[in-house]
């Protein structure tokens, strides 16, 4: 999944891109609110970074003008205005967190997750198809092809494909799948995971080239077209 970073002071969006990275999102990034608006409403994103003291347009009205606009991508403002009234100014202009400087990147990440998990929960794609190659996946419908060919799924299939497709590209661990798709912790010893992915791949890659779904030892899983 990707997120998008808004910071003007440099060694500060450097630092925060490199963290986020290292715990495998991709960033994209923007010095000021213009930019940040931009990139926002062109892209989709799992979730907005933004400061809020920015040249041009600062962080609460760039919040404003983004749920005006009808992006409902959530929002984390970062700022050194960490009083009350500050965070009570933050949510209203539709931000979904608010973090105080400074912050030790940990709490950042801590933060990410959670907003990222409440958006997961949503029906982001709702009316929307979702595709990789020609793999399609219609939410509404429930109808599942490849290569034009229908593939009917059980209702866990389905969940498992349609949380990979929205985070294709990225490597997805067991750990992240038991929580999502199953609202559990699985003990390590617990090989449902891996039945349920075997089953998911012998239909929708087993006749099929090029295969989509990758595992990555000791990692997870991914489903994207490999290079």
């Amino acid at each position: 999944m990707k997120l998008l970073l808004i910071e003007d002071e440099v060694k500060t969006l450097l630092s925060l891109k490199q963290g986020l990275e290292e715990e495998q999102w991709a960033v994209d990034i923007a010095y000021d609110g213009a930019m940040g608006f931009q990139l926002a409403t062109r892209n989709d994103y799992a979730l907005i970074i933004s400061d809020i003291i920015l040249p041009g347009i600062n962080g609460l009205d760039l919040c404003r003008k983004l749920r005006a606009a009808d992006v409902t991508t959530p929002i984390l403002l970062l700022t050194a205005l960490g009083t009350t009234d500050d965070k009570i100014d933050g949510l209203d202009a539709g931000a979904d967190d608010y973090l105080a400087k400074p912050f030790e990147l940990r709490e950042l990440l801590a933060r990410v997750r959670a907003l990222t998990r409440r958006s997961a929960a949503q029906p982001t794609y709702t009316g929307s198809t979702l595709t990789l190659a020609d793999l399609t996946l219609n939410p509404d419908t429930k109808l599942v092809t490849r290569a034009g060919q229908e593939i009917t799924l059980t209702a866990k299939e389905f969940q498992l494909l349609d949380y990979l497709l929205r985070n294709q590209g990225r490597v997805v661990s067991k750990a992240e799948l038991g929580e999502k798709i199953w609202d559990v912790t699985f003990d390590t010893g617990t090989n449902v995971i891996e039945v349920y992915v075997n089953f998911l791949r012998k239909k929708i890659d087993r006749d099929f080239e090029p295969k989509l779904l990758h595992t990555q030892i000791g990692m997870g899983y991914v489903l994207k077209l490999m290079a």
